[in-house]
């Protein structure tokens, strides 16, 4: 488990890592980019490159955090890959259930799965699913989700690539938005994040607006840190609220 730099979760735990590619947001993975460079810098953990591997000896990684964390589950894969098998994520599934004091937030592409998963299983209070959504062809996705009876359902729209129109957002309760980041990160319009971010309001839905990556505000190509994650000056990084409180 590692401290993390994303701002919506504080802690990173990678029971699986590598990943292969199924949708558009995908195509400039960071996860690969990082797999990649932790191989070359020796890590052990990382000798497989990007190919998607099982990691049994960091399962019990959470057992040894008494303080409270938000803790992204597989930030370096999809616990839901069909190469996962359901036999492990249980594993994964009954540290969860072992540790209330934290807080998971399981974010997958293959939504299909996470649905056939949990049909046959409990979801832990202190798990948190969520689906990506970059990108109108994977809107579908949302509708696995809010069929499952999770304690917070949340949509990443990250890397938005492109207008999403109209969010059937009945029974979601968080929407994090942010642009891609990286020498070929694609441009993400102000205007597909007010929409979502209207959308969101309208409907009582936090909304956490990460940044704009690669791309500023004013559709100009710069160092991501210098454009920052503002939205006409302001900051929106509102979390949902704590229903198991």
């Amino acid at each position: 488990m590692a401290d993390s730099k994303i701002e919506w979760t504080d802690k990173t735990w990678n029971p699986v890592t590598g990943c292969s590619k199924i949708s558009k947001g995908c195509e400039h993975c960071y996860a690969e980019v990082m797999s990649r460079r932790l191989k070359s810098m020796g890590k052990q953990k990382y000798s497989n490159g990007f190919k998607l591997t099982l990691h049994e000896d960091c399962l019990n990684e959470p057992m040894a955090w008494t303080k409270p964390h938000f803790i992204f589950v597989c930030s370096m894969s999809d616990l839901f890959h069909k190469d996962v098998p359901f036999s492990f994520v249980d594993k994964v599934i009954d540290i969860i259930r072992k540790t209330p004091q934290h807080r998971y937030q399981i974010l997958t592409k293959r939504a299909e799965r996470m649905y056939e998963y949990f049909q046959t299983r409990d979801i832990p209070e202190n798990a948190w699913l969520g689906v990506t959504v970059e990108a109108v062809s994977s809107k579908h996705r949302i509708d696995y989700l809010r069929e499952l009876n999770a304690s917070i359902k949340f949509l990443s729209c990250e890397p938005l690539i492109e207008d999403l129109g109209t969010l059937d957002l009945d029974r979601i309760d968080w929407v994090i938005v942010g642009g891609e980041s990286g020498p070929l990160g694609r441009i993400m319009k102000k205007e597909w994040v007010l929409s979502i971010k209207k959308q969101a309001d309208k409907q009582g839905i936090a909304f956490f607006f990460k940044q704009w990556g690669t791309w500023g505000e004013d559709e100009i190509k710069r160092n991501k840190h210098k454009n920052g994650k503002l939205i006409d000056g302001q900051i929106c990084q509102v979390m949902p609220s704590l229903k198991m409180d």
